[in-house]
């Protein structure tokens, strides 16, 4: 078993790269940005008075 080498990981170690498809680190910028999503939304909500779909006119 001398002739086999470790080969190089194909995952990045950068928790925090852009990667794209179903990875780890594609799965946490996802989850960043509904959680940007949802804040934004219960910001508009608590400033405006009104629902989300009331503020943009769809309801």
């Amino acid at each position: 078993m001398s002739g086999f080498k470790n080969p190089a990981p194909i995952v990045s170690e950068d928790p925090n790269a852009v990667r794209f498809g179903f990875t780890p680190q594609s799965e946490n910028w996802n989850g960043r940005l509904a959680m940007i999503g949802f804040l934004a939304a219960i910001l508009i909500e608590a400033f405006s008075g009104q629902g989300l779909l009331h503020f943009w006119g769809i309801l």
